[in-house]
């Protein structure tokens, strides 16, 4: 047993030290990124968005707000709503529309930097295409949905805009702020109100980079180790034979259930979880994508109490605050459904 754990953690800490170099790398590069404004430069996509949606150029503005800060994108967007410049249905539509450019963010500050060193290239951009590709679906479906179903009647051009007091962020898929700093850091204003320096914006990005790195490795250790453990000392397919059932009926690995599990709680320690059994051969990378997606699915259950209804009562208050998670979360799994089904159909020989 002591040659086998010491070979096991030989492997594992070789496996860590590779990602661990990767992930500084790309949580790095992501940060001067956006630092130097590589965000503000997508969000500016979404201003054309607004006429076909029947929404006033304002909501443009708001829309791309969103990619740099959720929180100020949609305090925005409540603030107009409050005014009355948009009405409820004018409000659904425009957030809908938000879901998108919110999740332009995360490719900076989460996907591209962290899951995907984890995942590997080919899973890691797999899996970040289907979700940019699920979001992207959603934000034509608000456009759709302005263009059928808003008029002059649901939007007041002349409305007095008043400022709204900002909440906290619902925070990104892999727990961590939304923001990924303060408002000021976000924004690329310093403390005393100027614009950050160059020297600054690196020491910003250093200082978010090492706090990530911090915050991430841990877990990587802990979670390589167990998996690589039981891989090690145990048949996986004896492990995982109470789930076949399940599995079976979704064409996944009986693996795929306590992966979901862990995705279902947390985004990082699921990829984490998955990544060793991808690289064993358990799982094609469709298939290890179409687990994480339904690993999506199942964590809305816990997102919602856990993020979505502080952040978004605290936005609009409990009714319509309601409204928009019923309508967020719906599309989500509608469009989520619709691409595992497509990950999973038998690719043509």
């Amino acid at each position: 047993m002591a040659a086998t754990l010491g070979s096991v953690l030989s492997e594992v800490l070789v496996r860590v030290g590779k990602i661990t170099v990767f992930l500084a790398l790309g949580v790095g590069l992501a940060n001067v990124a956006i630092a130097f404004g590589a965000v503000d430069r997508i969000a500016a996509l979404a201003k054309p968005l607004t006429g076909p949606a029947n929404l006033p150029t304002e909501v443009g503005t708001a829309i791309l707000t969103t990619t740099a800060s959720p929180t100020a994108g949609y305090g925005m967007l409540a603030e107009f709503r409050e005014a009355g410049m948009l009405d409820d249905r004018a409000t659904l539509v425009a957030v809908t529309m938000n879901t998108f450019f919110g999740f332009a963010q995360h490719i900076f500050t989460f996907y591209a930097p962290v899951l995907i060193p984890i995942l590997g290239l080919e899973v890691g951009l797999l899996y970040v295409g289907a979700r940019a590709l699920i979001a992207l679906a959603i934000t034509l479906v608000g456009i759709l949905a302005g263009a059928l179903l808003l008029s002059e009647a649901n939007v007041d051009y002349d409305a007095d805009i008043q400022p709204h007091a900002e909440v906290a962020d619902e925070g990104e898929p892999g727990g961590a702020s939304t923001d990924g700093g303060s408002a000021s850091e976000a924004s690329g204003v310093s403390s005393d109100g100027g614009d950050l320096t160059t020297r600054e914006k690196f020491r910003e990005a250093g200082r978010n980079t090492v706090e990530k790195i911090r915050d991430i490795l841990p877990r990587l250790v802990v979670i390589y180790i167990v998996v690589a453990v039981l891989v090690a000392r145990y048949d996986l397919t004896e492990l995982t034979a109470a789930a076949d059932p399940l599995a079976a009926v979704l064409g996944l690995p009986g693996a795929a259930v306590p992966t979901i599990a862990v995705f279902a709680i947390d985004t990082t320690n699921g990829a984490v979880f998955i990544a060793p059994f991808v690289e064993n051969g358990t799982f094609t990378p469709r298939q290890a994508v179409a687990t994480m997606l339904v690993g999506g699915i199942v964590s809305f259950a816990v997102t919602t109490f856990k993020r979505s209804i502080p952040f978004q009562y605290g936005i609009w208050g409990a009714e319509f605050g309601s409204k928009v998670i019923v309508v967020n979360t719906a599309l989500k799994v509608v469009f989520i459904g619709i691409a595992v089904a497509l990950l999973l159909v038998p690719l043509p020989l």
